[in-house]
């Protein structure tokens, strides 16, 4: 498994392990169970990390292998934890025509993280999206529901000072 790990620890708690379990337990004999087990492990978790795929493997006997090849093949998982403060830059055609490549590289530079990734306190996550079908704004980026649109490489300062970076 050549992905990066997260720079922030996991915590999974107790709880959240034996939610899984019980999940698990309840639809592990059903055919085709493993997709609604991650679907339910990301929901209890907020994303896959490593040591969820493992109880994972070994409460449904299945190679730790298949379920990293799920989880990678699907958009809808996320193996790191996404921020309290999710920020997602519009790449799709009419945005990144207008710049929004250089909005995203400001944020990974200002972020200090790659997209996919949370910051180490946990602040903020970056990702990239296709389409959000606001081309009229372009280029476009989200920060949790709030849109944030015509922007600008020098946009990215004062937008994140607004969440306390």
């Amino acid at each position: 498994m050549a992905s990066k790990r997260s720079k922030i620890a996991f915590a999974g708690t107790q709880e959240q392990e034996q939610s899984l379990r019980r999940l698990m337990d309840r639809l592990k004999e059903q055919p085709g169970a493993l997709m609604p087990v991650l679907q339910g492990a990301q929901e209890i978790y907020g994303y896959l990390p490593l040591e969820v795929m493992e109880i994972i493997s070994v409460g449904m006997d299945v190679p730790l292998e298949e379920i990293y090849g799920v989880a990678t093949f699907y958009s809808q998982f996320s193996l790191n934890p996404k921020g309290q403060y999710r920020i997602s830059v519009c790449l799709g055609t009419a945005c990144y025509v207008k710049g929004a490549g250089d909005v995203y590289e400001r944020l990974r530079e200002k972020l200090g993280i790659a997209g996919g990734e949370c910051t180490p306190d946990g602040k903020f996550s970056l990702d990239a999206c296709r389409c959000i079908g606001a081309c009229g704004l372009a280029p476009v980026m989200t920060v949790n529901d709030e849109v944030y649109g015509r922007l600008v490489a020098d946009d990215v300062e004062g937008i994140l000072a607004k969440y306390g970076a």
